[in-house]
C-alpha cells in the first residue's frame, strides 16, 4: 500500500466512519466506499502528478517542453528520442550559460553534439601564430592571420558520433544459420541518422556569440 492508492483512501474513508458502523459484513457499503476511494486514488494522483510540473528539476513529459518555450522561445527544442531527464539537464544548463566569449561557442557545442569545435580567429596571434608564439611553420598547425576580417571567426563543429547497428550481422557476414551464435535484428534508417540536425547547431553558435560578430561555420561528421 502506498500513499494515495486506492486502498489507502479506503482505509482513510473507514477511519471517518461513525463508531457505530461496527465489523459487520456490509458488502454492499463496502463496493460504495471502494468506487469512493478509486475516484479519491485517481484525484490524488493528478495532484501529485501537477506538483511535480511547478519545479524544473521534477517536471516530466509534456510540461518539460513548455518550460523550454517559456524560458528560450523556439530555440531550445527537444531533440529526437531524447528523455525527459537529458532535455531537463539541457534546459538547466541554458538557463545559466555563459555567453558572449569563444570559451561559450566551445562549450555550447560541446553539450550539444559531444564534440568540442574547432575555432579559429584570423586577427588572434594564439590562432595564427607569430614571432615569440610557437606552432607555426610548414606543415605545422596554424593559419594565415587577417586584419580584413574584423570581429570575425571561423568554426568547424561536428556531428554527434553515431552509434549505428553494432554487433549485428549484415548481408555477407555469416550469421543466422542454424546452429551458429548470432545476433539479427532488422534496422532501420533511424539507427543511423544523428539526433542534432544541422540547424539547431548553427542556432547554438548564434545564441551565444556576440552581438555584432560574425562566426563562419562549417559542420563536418
Amino acid at each position: 500500500m502506498a500513499t494515495g492508492d486506492q486502498q489507502d483512501v479506503l482505509n482513510r474513508i473507514d477511519m471517518l466512519l461513525p463508531p457505530w458502523y461496527g465489523n459487520a459484513e456490509t458488502p454492499v457499503t463496502d463496493g460504495v466506499l471502494a468506487a469512493f476511494a478509486e475516484a479519491g486514488s485517481i484525484i490524488y494522483g493528478q495532484y501529485a502528478y501537477s506538483v511535480l510540473q511547478t519545479r524544473i528539476k521534477t517536471a516530466t513529459d509534456i510540461f518539460l517542453d513548455l518550460i523550454s518555450t517559456d524560458f528560450f522561445g523556439s530555440g531550445l527544442p527537444r531533440l529526437p528520442n531524447e528523455s525527459d531527464t537529458q532535455f531537463r539537464n539541457r534546459i538547466l544548463i541554458n538557463l545559466i550559460r555563459i555567453r558572449g566569449t569563444r570559451q561559450a561557442i566551445s562549450q555550447v557545442l560541446i553539450d550539444l553534439t559531444g564534440r568540442a569545435p574547432y575555432l579559429f580567429e584570423p586577427a588572434r596571434p594564439a590562432d595564427t601564430g607569430g614571432y615569440s608564439i610557437g606552432g607555426v611553420g610548414y606543415c605545422v598547425g596554424g593559419g594565415y592571420g587577417s586584419l580584413e576580417m574584423p570581429y570575425q571567426g571561423l568554426c568547424t563543429a561536428y556531428r554527434p558520433l553515431t552509434q549505428g547497428v553494432p554487433y549485428v550481422g549484415g548481408y555477407g557476414s555469416s550469421v543466422g544459420a542454424y546452429s551458429t551464435p548470432s545476433r539479427l535484428e532488422w534496422a532501420n534508417i533511424s539507427l543511423l541518422e544523428t539526433a542534432v540536425p544541422d540547424s539547431m547547431i548553427y542556432a547554438a553558435i548564434d545564441s551565444v556569440k556576440t552581438a555584432g560578430t560574425t562566426v563562419w561555420t562549417r559542420i563536418s561528421a
